[in-house]
């Protein structure tokens, strides 16, 4: 129900959106996570958007440089990641859950397959 895109390879300190495009039926009551996954590393929440949209959380790695957005009207979740770095580099998931935004990923119930992200120094 969640497809991750945008993904691909990007010169460090370059930017890249992901979009996740969600096609179940409760888009509007749903917040909506990002989350990574890197060799050797547990996986993190990179950021979080209320069902609204009117409130969003960042992980302290990404705060300033990542922007979560949505457009419920398309279903679909944006996160523009700028200045990025060679420690973004993971596979990135969406996932949705209806409840409020928090950045564990054990809460999401919903999840996208994943869409690599990779940044070279």
């Amino acid at each position: 129900q969640l497809v991750e895109s945008g993904g691909g390879l990007v010169h460090s300190g370059g930017s890249l959106r992901l979009s996740c495009e969600y096609s179940g039926n409760t888009f509007g009551r749903d917040a909506i996570g990002w989350f990574r996954l890197a060799p050797g590393k547990e996986r993190e929440g990179v950021s979080c958007i209320s069902s609204t949209g009117s409130s969003a959380k960042y992980a302290d790695s990404v705060k300033g440089r990542f922007t979560i957005s949505r457009d419920n009207a398309k279903k679909t979740v944006y996160l523009q990641m700028d200045n990025l770095k060679p420690e973004d580099a993971a596979v990135y998931y969406c996932a949705a859950r209806l409840q409020t935004c928090v950045l564990s990923y054990r809460h999401f119930t919903s999840w996208g397959r994943g869409i690599q992200v990779t940044v070279s120094s």
